[in-house]
């Protein structure tokens, strides 16, 4: 991944915006990263180039949830292509499979360690050994 490129959260809750952004910055120093707090603020931005080279985004979130945003994204010529990382509290194998079957990349549960979260990251977006591999 080169430093021009960016990534795009969806998650309404902003400490866990926070905790995103600190670790990208530390995963990939120089990655741009767009914080929104609802699907309906991600689309407007989505309108703006360039898009985003991922897309991390939460389930549960108020008006429009994850799986019904995920479903928006993938039914979109323009945006269905670009990678979507779902980022969650939920480790349900019901919804693990659900986000897979609707066209998620992968599945990060939220962990609670800084550390834990920059490996997870860092092998989204470096790809490292992740050949048939959804939950990271």
């Amino acid at each position: 991944m080169n430093p021009s490129q960016r990534v795009m959260l969806i998650d309404d809750d902003p400490d866990d915006q926070l905790f995103f952004r600190d670790a990208i910055q530390i995963v990939q120093p120089g990655l741009y990263c767009e914080l929104t707090s609802s699907c309906q603020e991600a689309f407007r931005k989505l309108e703006l180039p360039p898009p985003p080279d991922f897309i991390f985004m939460d389930l549960n979130m108020p008006v429009m949830n994850g799986f019904e945003c995920l479903v928006y994204l993938k039914n979109q010529e323009i945006y269905k292509d670009i990678p979507v990382v779902i980022f969650t509290t939920s480790r349900n194998l019901n919804d693990i499979t659900k986000t897979q079957q609707l066209g998620a990349r992968w599945f990060i549960s939220k962990p609670d360690d800084f550390k834990v979260l920059c490996k997870k990251l860092s092998k989204v977006l470096h790809k490292d050994s992740l050949e048939g591999s959804y939950i990271v």
